[in-house]
């Protein structure tokens, strides 16, 4: 199999983990591409040229992030599910999974917006993205497990708070948020969050 990565993106350190975590890592190639130079092999897998993009054993392309983190969940040989197949717990793991996801989509936006000529960003858009952030990192310190247990959910949570220190170094997302604190400091430390931190 193929994973079409950046080595920044927090979505495609998502799909790192979870090949890692589910005993798949050994099955995949990693192939660093270049989304901005409509790199050949990324666009025959995905028309938008985004990471990441997964070419499965079948030959099947897929993207979007929850979309292969799933798939990789579904065929993994190791290790607990991350994805409860049905029931409330499988709600649970997604509701925590959105939130991360969308403080990353609030942080990714910021960064675009700020790639723009000065006098073309919206400091307004900037300022509301920031505050969608903060709000997100909120709800995710409510909605954490009270236990250990690694999920899809506790995962994307730990991509977002550790990708908002990269990106972001000005969003103090640590302030008022001690179990995000504890658990993405227990999380960096597992050897598949270690091997993928951004760079």
């Amino acid at each position: 199999m193929k994973l079409y990565i950046t080595t920044p993106s927090p979505y495609a350190r998502l799909c790192r983990i979870v090949a890692r975590e589910r005993g798949l890592a050994d099955r995949i190639e990693e192939v660093v591409a270049d989304p901005y130079a409509d790199d050949p092999g990324l666009m025959a897998s995905n028309p938008l040229v985004q990471v990441p993009a997964l070419i499965a054993d079948d030959g099947l392309p897929l993207t979007d992030s929850p979309v292969i983190c799933e798939w990789l969940d579904a065929h993994g040989t190791t290790g607990p599910r991350l994805l409860p197949p049905e029931g409330p717990e499988r709600w649970r793991v997604r509701r925590l999974q959105t939130l991360a996801h969308g403080a990353l989509e609030m942080g990714v936006k910021r960064v675009l917006e700020r790639r723009r000529p000065e006098s073309e960003q919206s400091p307004s858009w900037i300022d509301r993205w920031t505050r969608n952030m903060h709000r997100s990192f909120d709800a995710l310190e409510q909605a954490l497990p009270d236990d250990d247990a690694l999920d899809l959910g506790v995962i994307a949570t730990g991509v977002a708070t550790t990708w908002t220190g990269f990106r972001h170094p000005d969003i103090d997302w640590r302030t008022g948020h001690p179990r995000l604190v504890a658990l993405t400091d227990r999380l960096e430390a597992r050897p598949s969050f270690f091997d993928t931190r951004p760079s």
